[in-house]
């Protein structure tokens, strides 16, 4: 038995797509045509490796000697040479050639002008004329056509369907590829004796080993293989015609054969024809800067190519592909981000290291070119997983189908292009800036849907996240904190039979106070497109009316989270990301739990004395007296002249507020006197970091700094909380 060896063949590779498929050509070939049985192939440093008996010189022979063509013919497409109008000059040689390696080709010539004459067609047939036909030609010709057939077409319901991978039943517009590929043959070989001609064997070495050569001729290559297929910009002057290698062609249509086994089994599902192909799905284009949004209305759809790093038979190979799927859970990948997303959970066949992906995209007026978009790794990413909260109620395929509507808003399509490019990056890498990216891009989703009655209707809100974004969007700086501790805002009525808890996120879009439905009537949303520090503001107002509403005035700004003192003073300073902190707040918002634990402990960074005086008017009375600094038969009620005040700009006449309430409360306070007032023009944004909730244990530290004594023992030791 002859040792089997590892041959590279650089000249196939994952890019462009006829060179891969050029690679699945050559192992089926290889093993199907007798020249190894035992072949097998895989992928290495990007070239495809064959492994089998034969050296350089070996293969180059058997594809020159012995190799028999499969019999590829579109008799139901215009051009492929059936018709009085098509160029007949190939097939006619082909149908007359005596060379024992188009003899399958000739029974398949002679099948199809049969049937054509039978049928009385004077042009290819139409709607249900061709279906009739395609029955007819499946159910005479031989396996080795039929395999072309499944590849090329596809008959669903008696209709015609067709795969991406070979344009519209093995054509491109005028270009037939069956007419081409017996063309290219004739380049190839003497049809009489079926002898290799002149420059085949150089053509060959350029094909599989990237051997130079001199001999390219200028032929179409039709979507494989943009590079090669000329126009402007393909050369050093204004414009260049195609280069391309006669052996390319062959090949690749050759490879093209492996990727339909399962096709026509895979209909029984009732999923549309081209869904069913190997590996294909709907496009997603927008999700790759090379590509837009609207690409996706004029795409035929991707396809996901495996690469596989060790040895696959044909056998092996071919179950791959017949099986070519990727899954969520239960239900098959649709789209290329479900897609990224299998792939990120690994649930796609095994043995395969990575997946190159193509987008058939219009190009060039409207020709589809094979645009390589893509490469995934095949690793586990558990932070992908994120993404199945918005599967929650069929959110994301809704959002996606709304987006996909040409009468929806151009903002909103823009808006779901964006969110496809973020999550597909997040499949490939769960990095913090990508999650909080989705998180700002949700939240922005919303506001946005809330503003149009029409996408109200189609859509629902965001549906509830888990706590793991919040954890894994934590990059530990302030806007972070900041936009956390707003989204914890938490306010319960007292006399409330629900307890329904009034979050954030009603003040932002026109949500129901649980922020699971829409409320066409809401009068909680007050968040406007304007400055952080003017919507903090008008935050605050809208909450101390619901507050009075729900007989709970010293709850106003009670908050499950709680930035830091270091925080609030970047905040003051104007050292923040405002438009961050409010993106993200919104997408915080949607979490279910908000509890990262206690933030890190400020540092020696003083807040103004403004601040510090007035802060404990802003927060929770039960947290207050949590921390001992609020007797339980006291109160400490936000005054309405004091926001008013510091809104507009008379910071000493709320100072002078708070002097005065906290001396009436018993308090001893630092100096003879309210603390003189920053300089005009911070009113409203002291008012502003005055909204932000503190950590339980930044605001002991705080009162602990304001508070020199008290006239009353405090029920619990702030040194113990701190």
């Amino acid at each position: 038995m002859s040792t089997l060896t590892d041959l590279p063949l650089p000249g196939c590779t994952p890019t462009p797509l006829a060179a891969y498929l050029k690679g699945l050509a050559v192992l089926r070939l290889v093993a199907e045509q007798g020249a190894d049985p035992r072949a097998s192939g895989y992928w290495r440093d990007d070239v495809f490796v064959l492994r089998s008996s034969l050296d350089r010189d070996r293969l180059l022979r058997f594809l020159l000697e012995r190799y028999a063509p499969t019999p590829l013919i579109a008799p139901w497409n215009g051009g492929s040479g059936f018709y009085p109008k098509d160029n007949r000059e190939a097939i006619d040689a082909l149908a007359n050639a005596d060379a024992g390696r188009f003899a399958a080709y000739r029974r398949a010539i002679e099948l199809a002008r049969t049937l054509v004459r039978t049928a009385c067609h004077e042009e290819s047939p139409k709607n249900e004329d061709k279906a009739a036909f395609l029955a007819r030609l499946r159910n005479r010709a031989d396996e080795p056509l039929l395999r072309w057939m499944d590849a090329a077409v596809i008959l669903a319901e008696d209709n015609p369907r067709y795969p991406p991978l070979l344009g519209t039943g093995g054509n491109d517009g005028r270009l037939d590829f069956t007419n081409n590929f017996m063309q290219r043959l004739l380049q190839l070989f003497e049809p009489g004796d079926g002898k290799p001609r002149k420059d085949a064997e150089n053509l060959l070495a350029t094909a599989l080993l990237a051997e130079p050569t001199h001999a390219l001729s200028s032929q179409a290559i039709g979507q494989f293989s943009p590079g090669d297929a000329g126009g402007p910009n393909a050369t050093a002057g204004f414009d260049g015609a195609s280069r391309v290698n006669p052996w390319d062609f062959v090949l690749m249509l050759e490879g093209a054969v492996l990727l339909a086994a399962s096709a026509v089994r895979r209909l029984e599902s009732g999923s549309g024809a081209v869904l069913s192909a190997p590996f294909t799905v709907r496009s997603r284009a927008g999700t790759v800067g090379s590509a837009a949004g609207s690409d996706d209305a004029d795409s035929r759809g991707e396809i996901w190519l495996p690469l596989w790093g060790r040895p696959f038979s044909i056998s092996e190979l071919g179950s791959l592909l017949s099986e070519g799927r990727a899954a969520l859970g239960t239900r098959p990948a649709q789209d290329g981000l479900d897609f990224a997303r299998a792939v990120a959970r690994l649930g796609v066949d095994r043995g395969i290291i990575a997946f190159q992906r193509y987008g058939f995209l219009m190009r060039s007026g409207k020709a589809f070119l094979a645009t390589p978009l893509a490469r995934m790794p095949v690793r586990r990413n558990p932070g992908a997983d994120l993404i199945d909260d918005l599967d929650r109620n069929e959110w994301l395929s809704r959002f996606q189908r709304v987006a996909r509507d040409d009468r929806t808003p151009n903002a909103f399509r823009a808006l779901a292009m964006q969110l496809d490019a973020a999550l597909f990056a997040l499949t490939q890498r769960a990095d913090r800036l990508s999650i909080e990216r989705v998180l700002r891009l949700l939240g922005r989703a919303e506001v946005l849907a809330s503003s149009s009655a029409g996408l109200r209707e189609q859509l629902a809100p965001v549906p509830r996240l888990s706590a793991a974004w919040a954890v894994a969007a934590d990059d530990g700086r302030a806007e972070f904190r900041i936009a956390h501790a707003l989204a914890g805002l938490s306010l319960t009525g007292i006399g409330d039979p629900d307890r329904v808890r009034l979050g954030l996120r009603p003040h932002l879009a026109l949500l129901r106070p649980d922020g699971q439905a829409w409320d066409k009537d809401s009068r909680l949303a007050c968040w406007g497109p304007g400055p952080l520090a003017r919507n903090l503001v008008a935050l605050l107002h809208r909450r101390r009316l619901e507050a009075v509403r729900l007989g709970a005035e010293g709850e106003v700004l009670a908050s499950r989270a709680g930035a830091t003192r270091d925080d609030v003073a970047l905040f003051l300073l104007g050292r923040t990301d405002d438009r961050r902190i409010a993106e993200l707040a919104h997408g915080l918002g949607c979490v279910e739990r908000l509890d990262l634990g206690v933030p890190p402990p400020s540092s020696s960074t003083a807040l103004p004395p403004a601040y510090t005086l007035l802060k404990p008017f802003f927060v929770s009375e039960a947290l207050l007296r949590r921390v001992g600094w609020l007797a339980p038969e006291r109160g400490l009620r936000l005054p309405s002249e004091m926001p008013a005040r510091l809104a507009a700009d008379d910071i000493d006449a709320a100072l002078r507020l708070a002097w005065q309430r906290l001396r009436m409360l018993g308090k001893r306070l630092p100096g003879r006197g309210p603390p003189s007032a920053p300089r005009r023009g911070d009113g409203p944004r002291l008012l502003a970091a005055l909204v932000i909730p503190l950590a339980s244990r930044e605001m002991v530290r705080l009162l602990a700094d304001l508070d020199l004594e008290s006239d009353e023992e405090p029920t619990a030791p702030l040194a113990n909380l701190a």
